[in-house]
């Protein structure tokens, strides 16, 4: 893993948090984004270089909606940028990790993702390759 790339806050209000974090606290917006394998809204903001996706739930089914009402609005996960996804997930498997996804999804802007089980990490960690 080379670095961080974002920290996903799951909100129940997107409009709201893209109010807060652009129009008051001044963060660099980089716009929206819907992606549906997920079932979220994601608004994106630039931090020196660390992306601050704030995720609400579009559908009844998605993880943020069921994070949401569990532990309420919050850091969701951290997401870390690598170079090769698949040969990652398997040497992270060798190690014991419990993964959430065996093998990459679609993300938002053309990337590739896996979690990693917070139960093997403390937290929800995702792996993104690309965009």
């Amino acid at each position: 893993m080379k670095s961080i790339d974002h920290i996903g806050i799951a909100v129940n209000n997107l409009n709201q948090a893209v109010e807060v974090y652009k129009d008051i606290l001044g963060f660099e917006y980089l716009g929206e984004e819907i992606v549906e394998d997920q079932g979220v809204r994601i608004a994106k903001f630039n931090c020196n270089g660390i992306h601050l996706e704030f995720l609400e739930p579009i559908s009844n089914d998605s993880p943020i909606k069921k994070f949401l009402e569990t532990k309420g609005q919050g850091i969701h996960h951290i997401a870390y940028k690598c170079d090769n996804i698949i040969q990652q997930i398997e040497l992270l498997k060798q190690k014991g990790i419990k993964m959430i996804n065996d093998s990459p999804k679609e993300g938002s802007n053309n990337t590739q993702i896996a979690f990693l089980h917070p139960k093997s990490t403390i937290i929800l960690t995702e792996l993104i390759q690309g965009g």
